[in-house]
């Protein structure tokens, strides 16, 4: 929280419900040091909470959970972090099956039924993943890989119940509060182009990309601010796992017509239905 998210003591006192004089002295007991980094690659770490991820919109999330979300560190000096929500939301022929956060009523607000954080944890051979269960015995989860300049995403659902899933779309959030020039709010700037979002640094020196395979729409949201690229899980019969894939990647040049082309020659819309 203090060295990679730049939090305050009372910050990390909100997160770990301490007292901020507890907070610090427990700090100063430990002596903690800056979280060492692989060389070569983006770094990427569970988001802390605490800190709202969002400028704006607040009231389109409120009590946002921390345990899907991950923060990709830019590769370059000062750039700050996107906050990844992997997934901000699940729909199905149930209704809304999941959502990361407070707005819109779930299948489980309905029913009065909380359902509890599950925090990220490191994988085995690098990266990040995690799991969720919910009431119905849906299970659903994501991995992160970084390499030198993205990180590859898992996103996963399996069907414990009884009968099929369908209609399983999904929304994947990067917001961009703590990216150092991308957070400007601005309606023109970001590009939406079959299956990539991409958005330009203020500087126009640099990009933020993501896609995602079968994709079902690629869309941001100035006020927040954040891009998307919403993929949608086949169809999941009981007993069965789906999945989907996808990438967020940062770049530095003149050819982003080229690197957004080149997504797009390996993702493939969602099939209509």
């Amino acid at each position: 929280m203090l060295h990679d998210h730049g939090y305050s003591i009372e910050e990390a006192a909100a997160v770990c419900w301490y007292p901020a004089d507890l907070m610090q002295a427990k700090i100063d007991a430990l002596e903690i040091e800056p979280r060492p980094h692989d060389e070569g690659t983006v770094n990427v770490l569970p988001y802390p909470g605490g800190r709202h991820p969002r400028i704006g919109f607040l009231e389109g999330a409120i009590d946002p959970m921390r345990g899907t979300k991950l923060s990709v560190f830019a590769p370059w000096e000062n750039g700050g972090y996107v906050v990844v929500d992997l997934p901000e939301a699940i729909f199905s022929n149930l209704g809304l099956t999941y959502l990361a956060h407070t707005h819109i009523p779930t299948i489980w607000d309905q029913q009065h039924v909380f359902i509890d954080n599950v925090d990220w944890k490191s994988r085995e051979g690098g990266g990040w993943e995690n799991a969720w269960r919910l009431p119905n015995d849906i299970r659903f989860g994501g991995s992160a890989v970084s390499d030198a300049n993205g990180v590859d995403f898992t996103l996963w659902l399996e069907n414990g119940t009884t009968e099929p899933l369908t209609g399983l779309r999904t929304q994947v959030c990067l917001m961009l509060k703590g990216a150092e020039g991308f957070n400007g709010q601005k309606e023109e700037g970001p590009r939406f182009e079959d299956g990539v979002a991409a958005i330009q640094s203020d500087d126009g020196k640099r990009w933020i990309l993501v896609a995602f395979d079968h994709y079902r729409r690629v869309w941001g949201n100035p006020p927040v601010p954040c891009i998307h690229s919403d993929p949608v899980l086949p169809d999941c019969a009981p007993g069965e796992r789906v999945e989907v894939t996808g990438r967020m990647w940062f770049y530095e040049g003149e050819d982003v017509d080229g690197e957004i082309a080149r997504a797009q020659a390996s993702i493939h819309p969602a099939e209509e239905g």
